[in-house]
């Protein structure tokens, strides 16, 4: 299988105009605070609350007569899937594990796919897509080891750039990896000077311990205030992997109380609801582990949160992850 390139990019980007393009670009309010010149791009405002959109919908149109299509997914992949299958009236099926967050469960369905829960991890949920689309003839549509999904993510650095030509740094979300290679490949060739940098939670990064071993590494999913970045990358990871290891600059690792500042932090000076996983670029920012300075651009990834945890966050509560309590801290105490 091939990895994609610029080109495939730049084909993603003709495939999806007009439906899940041209999301705004704005400076963020944090700026002054930071020091930094901060641009958020908002894929908030896609039409299924979040960037997979335009991965599904480019691999979704690559497709020919099939009888339907099925994924693992954390959530937003799901959604987005479901989504691109019902503009062509195809069934769709989603595997998620238990510990996808209900309100990500609802809108999958909402859009009118199937949905199936399975296991207690992605990996889980993984085998499970893999072996109903075998029994049932449906086409799997990875949620990111997939050149046409890698190409789709892509087209964000080509906005981001079209937009904001001299941004010196790109902070990315990093889970799986389609999102930051696709990212990063693109950028990279439009601006090798340009850095690029991808962020993650530090319970479960599983992306960023296969970097280090040099292939893929399985750990076990933990609950995380950034749950769209959790599960593994595939025992057989064929392109994210070399990608992210050929692309980016460094992996930043954060703390779930930083994830939780940062999410707190945009709410009180943007005035944006965002996932956790949307804001470790922020939360890098803010905990100082990446500088602040030059200017900055990052993807508020997904506004798909469970907004009872959402409330809790925003208000200082204590929050529940599994067997870790997160301490409450409101805004500016």
């Amino acid at each position: 299988m091939r990895a994609p390139d610029l080109s495939d990019v730049l084909a993603a980007a003709r495939v999806i105009r007009g439906q899940a393009d041209a999301t705004p670009m704005v400076p963020s309010a944090l700026s002054a605070r930071l020091g930094c010149d901060l641009w958020l791009k908002l894929e908030t405002c896609q039409p299924t609350g979040a960037f997979k959109l335009r991965g599904a919908l480019n691999a979704v149109a690559g497709l020919g007569a099939v009888p339907g299509v099925i994924c693992c997914s954390t959530g937003n992949h799901g959604r987005a899937l479901a989504h691109a299958a019902r503009a062509r009236g195809l069934r769709a099926v989603v595997c998620m594990s238990s510990l996808v967050p209900q309100a990500k469960v609802d809108g999958i369905r909402a859009l009118g796919a199937e949905v199936v829960i399975h296991g207690h991890s992605q990996d889980e949920a993984q085998a499970e897509s893999a072996r109903r689309a075998r029994v049932e003839g449906l086409v799997e549509v990875p949620p990111f080891d997939d050149p046409r999904v890698i190409a789709g993510q892509g087209t964000i650095a080509l906005e981001m750039l079209a937009q904001q030509p001299d941004l010196d740094t790109l902070l990315v979300p990093l889970s799986g990896g389609g999102l930051a290679a696709g990212m990063a490949l693109a950028a990279r060739a439009i601006r090798p000077d340009i850095r690029v940098i991808g962020l993650t939670m530090a319970r479960g990064a599983a992306m960023q311990a296969s970097l280090v071993a040099g292939h893929p590494v399985e750990l076990p999913e933990v609950e995380s205030l950034a749950d769209s970045l959790g599960g593994g990358i595939g025992l057989d990871n064929r392109l994210t992997l070399a990608l992210c290891r050929r692309h980016l600059d460094e992996v930043i690792l954060l703390s779930e109380e930083e994830i939780r500042d940062a999410m707190q932090a945009l709410f009180h000076e943007d005035r944006l609801v965002a996932e956790g996983a949307s804001v470790v670029g922020i939360a890098a920012l803010l905990s100082g582990r990446v500088p602040a300075r030059g200017r900055i651009g990052t993807v508020i990834t997904g506004r798909n949160v469970d907004m009872d945890q959402f409330l809790r966050v925003i208000t200082g509560q204590d929050l529940q992850l599994g067997e870790v309590i997160v301490k409450g801290k409101r805004y500016g105490a």
